[in-house]
């Protein structure tokens, strides 16, 4: 399967011949410790899939993947995306890479999508007002991404959008927390700060 993702990643007139792969260790991560509201990924099964450990090790031995360390897979194709500067192209079904700007590539659809920078930080702010239910991070109550768009479909910055999830939470603690959470790291250590006065 990987063979035939890495065939049909390529796309107008673009190749790809250089590619990575990470995995998550589940260990060390540095979002246990920014989440306070809920438990991060508190409300997942803890029992593991039988032959994970042996997926995992696969991954390693054949493909050269990489894990991760004191974060996510996520965060590390993040990284490595932001630094390829539109030179690259992400392959996964994960949603959560729609805050990243740059191509994407849908393994499953067989779909490439490129993301501006504008939608890519709007979709941020959408799921800081959502909240993400997989990682067991608390966003508004009933607030899907229609009611997100809606509340912030007059934004025409940044701070704008941050000002609108900070009045909706009436709290600004609660939207670094879902902040820190769902933000994919784009270089090696960072945490997520407020956008500064423009």
């Amino acid at each position: 399967m990987t063979y035939d993702i890495l065939l049909s990643v390529d796309h107008d007139d673009r190749w790809y011949d250089d590619w990575s792969l990470h995995l998550t260790n589940g260990e060390n991560n540095f979002r246990n410790d920014v989440a306070v509201t809920a438990v991060y990924k508190g409300n997942r099964p803890s029992k593991k899939p039988k032959h994970l450990k042996s997926v995992k090790k696969h991954f390693v031995e054949k493909w050269g993947a990489v894990f991760a360390e004191g974060q996510e897979a996520d965060d590390a194709i993040a990284i490595e995306a932001t630094a390829l500067n539109g030179d690259g192209i992400i392959a996964s079904l994960d949603k959560d890479f729609k805050q990243v700007a740059g191509w994407h590539y849908n393994f499953i659809k067989h779909t490439h999508e490129y993301v501006n920078e504008e939608d890519a930080i709007r979709f941020f702010y959408k799921q800081i007002l959502m909240g993400d239910t997989a990682d067991n991070i608390i966003g508004l109550y009933k607030v899907g991404p229609v009611k997100a768009e809606k509340m912030l479909k007059d934004c025409a910055t940044e701070i704008d959008m941050y000002n609108v999830c900070v009045e909706a939470y009436d709290s600004e603690e609660r939207v670094l927390e879902n902040a820190r959470l769902l933000w994919l790291r784009r270089f090696e250590g960072q945490m997520w700060e407020p956008p500064q006065g423009e």
